[in-house]
């Protein structure tokens, strides 16, 4: 960890001093700032929906990682091996360590439909190069309740900003596609099953109406409970028309898989 090059896995501290030092590209710098001066501070008069994940943020538990393409195979294979990095790391980093993931902006403009193509693009893929099987109890079947997205083993809910967000501001990021993934185990003592979940569920969406100016989004919901699905929840609609009514990916428990993780340099932190 905290190695050079743009997609190494780093720690808040050490992002944040690359990104005062000039180390970084000059779209991950504008990740980082606009990402946490979200996180930090207020809309309408109201701070961060998420008050787990500001505090994490205010205490410099986050893990952070950067992707220089969406499509170039060696720039995912990459972002594949930091992400199972990540997962060999985050047990003992302190509190609730996610991982924010920066993805380079697109050369020309993007619609929101592009957005969605794009976030399925990269689960797929992750999924078809995951060393790991799928875990036994969690089922392949998106429409599910208790289905989730899984990697290295372990189930996650990546949620997404991006920036064609014109309301919701929540999940706006001016910059490009920005995926935060948070392991199902960060959620331990807090899902919607247990008192604090409850009391936590009831503050962040009181927050997000006064922060977004807007009712909660339809398609909110939590994990395991009937009628309620996690895909849409990582990458809200906007545009019935341009997002998909079915989840995009397809999943194999035995899938096929990919080379080894990558022991090659990584691409270096001055790569525009």
């Amino acid at each position: 960890m905290n190695e050079s090059g743009v997609q190494s896995l780093v720690d808040q501290e050490t992002l944040s001093a690359r990104v005062d030092d000039g180390d970084v590209p000059r779209w991950v710098r504008r990740h980082f700032e606009t990402f946490t001066d979200a996180l930090l501070g207020e809309r309408n008069g109201t701070p961060f929906p998420c008050h787990f994940g500001a505090q994490s943020v205010r205490d410099g538990e986050p893990l952070y990682t950067a992707v220089p393409s969406t499509t170039d195979p060696d720039a995912l294979l990459a972002f594949r091996d930091t992400l199972l990095e990540y997962l060999d790391a985050y047990p003992d980093a302190p509190g609730r360590a996610s991982l924010v993931t920066f993805f380079k902006p697109p050369e020309r403009a993007f619609t929101e439909a592009d957005y969605h193509e794009t976030l399925w693009h990269l689960l797929q893929f992750l999924h078809v190069h995951d060393p790991e099987p799928w875990p036994a109890d969690i089922p392949t079947d998106p429409d599910d309740p208790h289905w989730e997205f899984c990697f290295g083993g372990e189930p996650m809910f990546p949620t997404c900003r991006a920036p064609f967000y014109d309301d919701r501001k929540s999940r706006y990021c001016p910059v490009g596609l920005e995926i935060t993934f948070q392991p199902r185990a960060l959620f331990d003592g807090i899902t919607h099953d247990t008192e604090a979940g409850e009391r936590a569920r009831e503050q962040i969406q009181g927050r997000l109406e006064e922060y977004d100016g807007v009712c909660p989004h339809a398609d909110l919901g939590d994990w395991g409970v009937e009628g309620d699905h996690e895909w849409p929840q990582y990458l809200f609609r906007e545009d019935p028309e341009q997002s998909p009514d079915e989840c995009p990916i397809a999943v194999t428990r035995e899938h096929p898989k990919a080379a080894p993780p990558r022991t090659e340099p990584r691409a270096s932190a001055g790569d525009d």
